[in-house]
């Protein structure tokens, strides 16, 4: 990664390069960084790392344009479109950007994370360590397991290569932020349960509370880590160790969709948390007082379809639908002459839905909706 010349006093950009095609050429992507050169926490956010979830690349632009005129404690790194290869897997006019299209894998699924590794770092800390020390420490660790795996004999698939050389920037990071976009989607957010009250940092509606364990994506890579190593030393030394890290998934609306204007209120949410995490130093922006819904991951649940057909989908991500309300109209081609033509999906208990199958075309199976229940204010 080659520093180029500053865009300004405060703003630099490099690239690294993050995968290479069949012709040999490199992928890059540009990495936006800005610092006053305050001691501070550093921020890592990126975008797009699905093909089609775009939304994210207009927030980083009004985040960029905010942050000149705004003095920054710390360091913010954001990543834009930071996987090429999948925003340019084209079918006619769709994206099918999101599984490495070699090999099947979810593009947010290749990160690093070892219990093994952290239990075995753990047991080299001493009480009387202090927290900085061991948080650079880990990170040393961190990036030498990365390097490691980038490095290993037998190689990578392309999914977690590119997974590894971002990973390996959001190391640094005290705050990691992760925009996606659902198919059709209303804005929603997940959010670990251990940092439950940063949902009040952001002005976003819809909270999903996900245990502190790893699934596999980058947020769960990054706050996984340091909440088991935390876990480890309470263990050992009966002393908690708080490392002020947190990561967040942001699902900024639909894929496929570029809104200018509602970039800027996403740009908007994000500086109200990074002001009141103290990374900027700046009145101007402040959570917004709102209502906000949350619901637990076990609660958070995917109505699929025992049917195929043509679909009218009859409800908007975000309504409270009540149960059995209707949710969808199926169009069954094979019995238009009869009563059996229209077939109707009734909500199973009250919900909300917080995205949609983005197509009317619906094979049996399939993940028509994906639906708060039992859920509660926040």
């Amino acid at each position: 990664m080659s520093i180029q010349q500053p865009l300004g006093p405060r703003l630099h950009k490099s690239h690294i390069s993050v995968a290479q095609n069949a012709s040999g050429r490199h992928l890059n992507v540009p990495i936006y960084e800005l610092s006053d050169g305050i001691d501070g926490p550093t921020v890592y956010i990126q975008s797009s790392i699905h093909g089609a979830e775009v939304q994210g690349n207009v927030v980083i632009y009004h985040l960029i344009q905010a942050l000149k005129n705004i003095t920054i404690n710390g360091k913010i790194i954001l990543v834009p479109n930071c996987n090429p290869v999948g925003t340019n897997i084209k079918a006619g006019e769709y994206t099918l950007g999101r599984f490495d299209p070699v090999n099947g894998t979810n593009w947010n699924r290749g990160y690093h994370f070892d219990s093994k590794q952290i239990e075995d770092f753990a047991a080299k800390v001493s009480k009387n360590d202090k927290v900085d020390l061991i948080k650079h420490e880990f990170k040393a660790a961190l990036k030498a397991s990365i390097d490691e795996k980038l490095n290993q004999a037998w190689g990578l698939g392309l999914a977690q290569q590119l997974n590894l050389k971002l990973q390996r920037i959001a190391v640094d990071a005290d705050f990691v932020l992760d925009l996606h976009n659902g198919p059709v989607s209303t804005r929603h957010i997940y959010i670990p349960e251990y940092a439950k009250e940063s949902a009040q940092l952001f002005s976003i509606p819809h909270c999903i509370f996900i245990p502190n364990i790893f699934a596999g994506a980058l947020d769960e890579a990054c706050f996984c880590t340091w909440w088991t190593l935390s876990e480890e030393l309470l263990k050992r030394h009966n002393t908690q160790c708080n490392f002020g890290i947190e990561a967040f998934t942001l699902e900024m609306g639909s894929q496929e969709v570029i809104d200018f204007s509602e970039g800027q209120k996403d740009a908007d949410s994000i500086l109200g948390y990074l002001a009141s995490k103290s990374v900027i130093d700046t009145s101007k922006y402040r959570p917004a007082k709102m209502q906000r819904i949350g619901v637990y991951l076990k609660d958070y649940k995917t109505l699929f379809t025992d049917f195929g057909g043509m679909v009218e989908y009859s409800v908007k991500p975000g309504d409270f639908v009540k149960k059995d309300e209707v949710m969808a109209r199926v169009l069954n081609i094979d019995d238009l002459d009869n009563e059996q033509g229209v077939g109707q999906v009734l909500a199973p208990c009250d919900l909300i839905p917080m995205l949609h199958f983005p197509s009317a075309s619906v094979l049996s199976g399939t993940q028509l909706f994906k639906c708060f229940t039992n859920f509660f204010e926040v």
